[in-house]
């Protein structure tokens, strides 16, 4: 089933190269099926590529999804044109009064400062507490799965000795809740951080349970017990060179990073990265969308008075 998209947005012309089908508003609305409200709160500089990303990572299901896309009025992008954003995305005020089934929470280079320094914390907060009411389950991710855990638990992340990057092997606690059906024992996922959040801080709150983690990178997945918060400490929607793009990103700032761990093949950074998370990643989204926004979501999504 298609991905609805708007008809000019320039992800399309790429998803359509890959073979994966999405679907303009105007064929959109010749359908009875009701597609899926989805809002994508992207925090990610670069807003086109994290577009992309997310965009091929929901596409993988049978379910008819319509995305809207969420800017901060408290922020302004510098490496996103005004234009683009004035084009494809809203502001909060403008869909304050709305309902949405699910809703992304996209990570953010600001994980080096603490929580209350970040410009935008206090908006980003009013959002993370209007979704309580208004989306039936929102995923976060990576600094988006801190500030998520910090916010509503109170969670704190710790700076980690160096930088997290690669990709690292995991372990499924659980596999019968309905988030993780289909995974193997063990599942490879992307990091890229600078901070951690820790297992004794969510063991401390009975209604979170951990369902993924690594011995090397720590937890990579939690979620609260009704479905309605889910954490992703990784980066599932990363494409086979984003992390090469930040290593070489780094190194032309003269940042001295270390090679990607488990990326390259012999650790050569001239060769092709191994893709070895794809299959993880839409299991991942795809679970999400079903068993936790589809199954659960209301069909009137009646807006606020």
């Amino acid at each position: 089933m298609p991905i609805k998209i708007q008809k000019d947005l320039p992800a399309r012309a790429i998803l359509e190269s890959e073979n994966i089908f999405v679907m303009d508003e105007e064929r959109a609305l010749s359908q009875d099926i009701r597609p899926l409200e989805i809002l994508i709160l992207n925090l990610m500089p670069v807003k086109e590529d994290t577009e992309l990303q997310l965009l091929r990572a929901l596409s993988n299901t049978p379910l008819q999804i319509n995305c809207t896309f969420l800017m901060l009025s408290s922020h302004v992008s510098r490496h996103t044109s005004a234009s683009h954003l004035n084009q494809f995305y809203v502001t909060f005020e403008e869909i304050r009064k709305k309902r949405f089934d699910g809703m992304i929470i996209t990570g953010a280079p600001v994980e080096m400062m603490d929580f209350e320094e970040v410009t935008y914390w206090k908006e980003l907060s009013e959002i993370m507490e209007w979704s309580k009411r208004r989306v039936t389950s929102t995923l976060h991710i990576c600094w988006g799965a801190q500030a998520g855990l910090y916010y509503h638990y109170g969670i704190p992340k710790y700076m980690r000795e160096k930088k997290l990057s690669g990709i690292y092997r995991h372990k499924v606690l659980h596999h019968k809740v309905p988030l993780t059906r289909g995974m193997d024992d063990t599942i490879m996922a992307p990091h890229s951080r600078y901070t951690e959040v820790r297992r004794e801080d969510v063991e401390k709150h009975p209604e979170l349970q951990i369902l993924a983690e690594s011995d090397e990178a720590g937890i990579f997945l939690i979620m609260s017990r009704d479905g309605r918060q889910i954490f992703v400490q990784g980066h599932p929607e990363y494409d086979r060179m984003t992390l090469g793009n930040e290593y070489r990103r780094d190194l032309m700032k003269g940042l001295n990073p270390e090679i990607p761990a488990n990326y390259y093949e012999n650790d050569d950074p001239y060769s092709r990265p191994i893709l070895s998370w794809r299959n993880m990643a839409n299991t991942l989204y795809s679970n999400w969308l079903n068993y936790y926004v589809y199954q659960i979501t209301p069909y009137l999504l009646t807006p606020e008075e």
